[in-house]
């Protein structure tokens, strides 16, 4: 079934089913939109279980991941949003350049993707996890976020790297915000906001505009794989706003090391992988 057999079959699911449950749950404690579990597995799953070719493989576990996160993003920021930690500012002055950033990153992953963005995504996950790690309890490097002009730019460099590497924007959102001295709580809260702008016409672009390739596994559209989102989306939906709940009561400094303990351990799988 599937062009797998039904043993392999059912631990594909099951392997799909759990990364739904910890992606979602780790959408809703540190703002990260789940794409740093999804990817990570998807490429696995699609390599190993469906056989896809590692550069082809990589596209479709981004291009997924970025589906995958619009209902745990969307979870995520509307509780975020409840319990008063997103700024609404931030998101209004990046809203034009995140866009921007998002149609960029998204054709040159069309035109220009492959396994290079698995080393791609270790190498950028790596320093993200070690910098936030042992900053934890550092003061941030700046007193507040900068002029409008380079929050632009800022914003614009998140978005495009975020469509690259098939991560929300929250993963990178969360370090520059705690960098500028924005409360962590607001940091998480508002970069679950920043990941709609990413996921939403990130996936839409590399499901309507990406050609399927020849070897994808069966009920693939673009590069998104409706098998994987399938099996994802509904089981993350019921975990993001268990991870909002746990993460409110989690000091800032405990918060962070959460986060980059496990952006390293993923970062570094994919590392390896890309460079095998």
């Amino acid at each position: 079934m599937f062009g797998l057999e039904w043993a392999d079959l059912i631990s594909t699911v099951v392997t799909l089913a759990v990364c739904g449950l910890v992606g979602g749950f780790l959408a809703g404690l540190l703002g990260i939109g789940g794409g740093i579990i999804f990817v990570p597995v998807f490429y696995f799953v699609f390599t190993h279980a469906f056989l896809v070719d590692p550069d082809v493989a990589m596209m479709l576990a981004t291009g997924t991941s970025l589906a995958c996160m619009i209902p745990t993003s969307i979870t995520a920021a509307l509780a975020q949003h409840k319990r008063g930690n997103t700024d609404l500012e931030v998101i209004k002055t990046w809203a034009p350049s995140l866009i921007i950033g998002v149609l960029t990153g998204s054709l040159i992953s069309s035109f220009y993707g492959g396994e290079w963005l698995a080393v791609l995504f270790g190498c950028v996950m790596i320093l993200n996890s070690l910098n936030t790690f042992f900053r934890a309890k550092a003061k941030p490097m700046f007193d507040s976020l900068p002029r409008k002009f380079y929050q632009l730019v800022i914003s614009f460099l998140i978005s495009c790297f975020s469509v690259m590497l098939g991560v929300g924007g929250g993963t990178l959102t969360v370090p520059v915000l705690n960098a500028c001295s924005v409360e962590p709580h607001k940091s998480v809260g508002t970069s679950s906001a920043v990941s709609l702008f990413v996921c939403v016409p990130g996936a839409l672009m590399l499901f309507t505009t990406g050609t399927t390739p020849e070897n994808a596994p069966i009920f693939t559209v673009g590069y998104v794989s409706l098998l994987a989102v399938v099996c994802v989306i509904p089981l993350s939906i019921l975990t993001a706003p268990l991870g909002v709940s746990i993460g409110k009561k989690v000091s800032p400094a405990t918060l962070k090391r959460i986060f980059a303990v496990a952006l390293f351990i993923v970062s570094i799988r994919m590392l390896i992988s890309g460079l095998s």
